[in-house]
């Protein structure tokens, strides 16, 4: 029985020693071997951003800003007042379109006064809400008018990235879009 116990301890002991070192093995096998790549391979950029994403879209999948190059992000926009006295939403701001080409005009004109312009966007994150108008449904195609008169156009061919989230409400009831932008200063040389 004696025998035997000692037996069974050294198979224990061989068999401890033999995982053991095996996983020292492992690991310095692993330690010899490069690093992954990573799936998504930085593009090079030679002179400000690099958009990128399907030629087709209208906005781009993403955009790789280089280091060395500086941002500023607008705060969130909403569109002008377009008459006091109008008796409704439409009357008073507009649809989404017109509340849209609105705001877009509104960050030109906050861009300019800091030395950018609409090319010089890299990201939009827009807001829309329901328009009663339209039986309470998110007007995301006056949205994507308002957008297509300033982005991926001859003047103007930049695409940016861009989210486009409907939510229940903004601050003024009378309010149906919006939108915040991310832009970048050219380098200075």
């Amino acid at each position: 029985m004696k025998t035997k116990m000692k037996l069974d301890q050294k198979l224990k002991y061989a068999a401890a020693m033999a995982l053991l070192f095996s996983l020292a093995g492992a690991t310095v096998y692993a330690a010899d071997k490069p690093a992954e790549t990573p799936v998504i391979q930085a593009i090079k950029v030679s002179a400000g951003p690099g958009f990128y994403g399907s030629p087709s879209s209208s906005i781009s999948s993403g955009v790789i800003v280089p280091q060395g190059y500086s941002t500023l992000y607008t705060s969130g926009t909403v569109p002008p007042l377009l008459n006091k006295e109008g008796k409704t939403v439409y009357e008073r701001y507009g649809d989404t379109k017109t509340q849209g080409i609105g705001v877009l005009k509104a960050i030109e004109k906050q861009l300019q006064e800091q030395g950018l312009g609409m090319k010089d966007v890299v990201y939009l994150r827009v807001y829309i809400t329901p328009d009663a108008v339209k039986d309470d449904a998110f007007d995301y195609k006056g949205w994507f008018d308002a957008y297509a008169e300033f982005f991926n156009t001859e003047s103007n061919p930049v695409k940016p990235a861009r989210s486009t989230v409907g939510v229940a409400s903004l601050v003024s009831p009378d309010w149906l879009i919006e939108i915040e932008a991310v832009a970048v200063y050219p380098k200075v040389r």
